[in-house]
Formats: structure tokens, C-alpha cells, sequence
């Protein structure tokens, strides 16, 4: 929750998956494994959240397999698989573009803060208009640092100038938004773009 109290926010900092990308490994694997129940073990045990993370950090992607291959040699075609980014996202998350918009034409210095590897990054800004026009981005993979590391935030804000207390942060995950207040940003938990609109309407931006 944002405080009433908390000072005007000048700038507005967007995390990527599941706040302006419809990011998901199942969109892919679901293709892969037909039974969910398998589908959700290998997600679970063999590509599991921690392992993508390392990807996320820089971990070269033939390293990362060829390690996991290893110890699911059983695996490896869907493991391989992985690489297969643009089949993880399934599009825009409604609503979010049109925020952005908003946000723009109000003025307000927009930033992208996201745990990704640098090349998917730049494919995605490529592919994708709602990550066109931002004034600055930070992203994990060139930094070798992830959310909701404090470094990470530090980066952010001494990079591109800002005032943590009138930088505004919208993630999804609660860690990431736990992180982002105990740098000393404000922060919204992304749930969907209707809340965010409500949220930045309070601050006065929209």
C-alpha cells in the first residue's frame, strides 16, 4: 500500500514480466508436456524458478543447459527448449500499454527495471512497442544482479539520477516490491492494470 504521507512521486519505474509482458514458461511448455501434472514437476524440479534466476544473472544459456542436462539427461530436448523465449510470452498484459501511454504524454520519466538475460532483453524491445520510449532501463543481465537485491536498486537510481523517495516501483512479485521499499522507493504491487490506474491516479499522475 502506498502512504498518504509518502513524498510526491516524480518517476515511475516498470518491471516487464507479469506487469507490461504476459510472461509464463507454461505458454511454452504446455506445447511440450501435455499432462499437467508433469508439466508442473518439470517446472517445479528440473527448469525450476532458481535456475532460470541464474539465466537471469547472466549465466551463459548453453552453460546453464549443458549443467542441467547433466543431471536430467532424461530431459534434454525440453531443457533445450528453454531458449524458445518468445514462446513464454503471450502478448501485451491488458491494460498496462495504455498506462504507459498516459503516463508519457503527462510528462512523467518512465524506466524498465527486469530480471532478464541482456540478449532476451533486446529481442523483447524489439519485438514488443509497450517497451519502446522509456528513458532508461536497468536489466539484470548486463548487471549481474538481480531483484530485490539493494544493489540492483542503487544502480537504478544513481544511473539515471532519481530520488528513491519520489520514484515510484510496479512489480508483481512481493519480494521485488519488498526490495524496492527497503531502498527506499515507493512501490505497487502489480495484481492488474485496473488497481495500477487507481493507484496512480491517488499520486496525482493520471
Amino acid at each position: 500500500m502506498l502512504s498518504a504521507m509518502a513524498p510526491a512521486v516524480r518517476n515511475v519505474v516498470f518491471d516487464i514480466g507479469g506487469v507490461l509482458l504476459d510472461w509464463d514458461p507454461r505458454h511454452l511448455y504446455r506445447q511440450l508436456i501435455a499432462d499437467e501434472g508433469e508439466r508442473e514437476w518439470f517446472l517445479a524440479e528440473v527448469c525450476t524458478t532458481a535456475w532460470n534466476l541464474a539465466l537471469d544473472a547472466g549465466r551463459p544459456f548453453d552453460e546453464a543447459c549443458a549443467a542441467l542436462e547433466d543431471e536430467h539427461p532424461g530431459h534434454a530436448d525440453l531443457i533445450r527448449a528453454w531458449r524458445r523465449q518468445d514462446e513464454m510470452v503471450a502478448g501485451e498484459v491488458p491494460g498496462t500499454a495504455e498506462l504507459v501511454r498516459r503516463l508519457r504524454e503527462t510528462g512523467v520519466p518512465l524506466f524498465l527495471l527486469t530480471n532478464m538475460p541482456a540478449d532476451v532483453f533486446r529481442a523483447r524491445r524489439e519485438r514488443y512497442a509497450v517497451l519502446e520510449g522509456f528513458a532508461g532501463a536497468v536489466v539484470s543481465g548486463e548487471e549481474g544482479v538481480l531483484k530485490p537485491a539493494a544493489e540492483i536498486f542503487t544502480v537504478l537510481t544513481t544511473r539515471f539520477g532519481l530520488d528513491p523517495a519520489e520514484t515510484l516501483f510496479v512489480d508483481d512479485s512481493p519480494g521485488n516490491v519488498a526490495g524496492a521499499r527497503d531502498a527506499g522507493l515507493q512501490a505497487h504491487q502489480f495484481t492488474d492494470a485496473a488497481a495500477l490506474a487507481g493507484a496512480l491516479s491517488t499520486l496525482g499522475l493520471i
